[in-house]
């Protein structure tokens, strides 16, 4: 029997202590290790990693203070559009989607798309389709609207920005990102079976179509029994370059690398090539690590021995 363990995030980026207050603070955890504890009474009875992944990611999902579901960013139309995927180790079968509205947990249509279509990935009025035809649970316009997220949106149209998630500096733009938005989860159940899973609210005031590294099996999301199980937070488009999430898997399979020195190297790439954020990977032993480039990135794990939510860097 392997160990069980899971482990999360919810985004990376400029996330300083100095700009956080006490009541946000203890929100974001509140929201990190509710989603944690989801996820381990599944494994902890006995649950698949798959179902694990699914369920944390929900709740994350479901929490609006994270760049996902109900928390999602506004294109600049106005309106919510989310990206998801989910992939298992055991089998090496994986879904996701691309521009999804009004899915109340994207990241359940993703495993949808994986368990009852050929397809691995689909994307806008398809996928809307989709959800329909599965009775996936949607929700109203209203639902996804929070106050802060609308603000995002009118302060990046007055300067004529795209912006991604947890800006700390307002005038930041894509070629120098300062904060990155994403949630994701990744679990190693008692039988060694591996899952990740992550989903996106993507970029505030997004407008021509932008596909980021959620979507991107490889990229933002991997699972394989043999190495480890991924998901990805960070800059997309250095993810995608990269093949982040697949890149660990790589190292640990060609090079024979243990999973600590796989994610160090794969780091130390992401870094070169300019990406800004960071990854939470976990392997069949229960291994669990969750590095990181940038100032902060909202994490946590738990495992039998214990149960870990950091923020910051330090």
């Amino acid at each position: 029997m392997s160990k069980i363990a899971i482990a999360i995030h919810g985004g990376a980026g400029t996330i300083l202590r100095s700009t956080m207050t006490p009541e946000l603070e203890s929100e974001y955890r509140s929201g990190l290790d509710n989603a944690l504890n989801v996820g381990w009474e599944v494994l902890s009875r006995g649950g698949g990693s798959l179902d694990a992944v699914e369920v944390t990611v929900s709740a994350l999902e479901d929490f609006p203070l994270f760049n996902a579901g109900r928390g999602s960013v506004f294109t600049h139309e106005g309106k919510n559009e989310m990206d998801a995927s989910i992939m298992d180790g055991k089998t090496n079968r994986a879904g996701a989607i691309a521009f999804v509205r009004n899915v109340k947990n994207p990241i359940r249509l993703a495993r949808l798309v994986m368990e009852k279509t050929p397809h691995i990935l689909l994307a806008a009025e398809g996928a809307n389709e989709f959800a329909k035809q599965m009775g996936v649970e949607s929700a109203p316009d209203e639902y996804f609207f929070t106050d802060h997220r609308w603000q995002q949106l009118q302060d990046a149209i007055k300067d004529g920005q795209i912006r991604l998630d947890h800006a700390d500096d307002p005038k930041s733009q894509i070629p120098n990102p300062k904060s990155l938005g994403t949630v994701g989860a990744v679990a190693c159940d008692g039988q060694g079976n591996l899952a990740a899973a992550t989903s996106t609210g993507g970029m505030t005031n997004k407008k021509f179509g932008r596909v980021g590294d959620t979507a991107l099996i490889g990229s933002g999301t991997y699972a394989d029994n043999g190495s480890c199980a991924v998901s990805c937070t960070g800059h997309g488009e250095y993810f995608m370059i990269g093949v982040t999430a697949y890149d660990v898997a790589a190292r640990m399979k060609y090079k024979g690398l243990d999973l600590k020195k796989a994610a160090n190297e794969t780091l130390e790439r992401l870094t070169e090539i300019g990406g800004d954020g960071g990854f939470i990977a976990v392997d069949a032993r229960g291994t669990i690590v969750l590095p990181f480039n940038c100032e902060g990135m909202y994490r946590g794990y738990r495992t039998e021995d214990s149960q870990v939510v950091e923020i910051y860097r330090d």
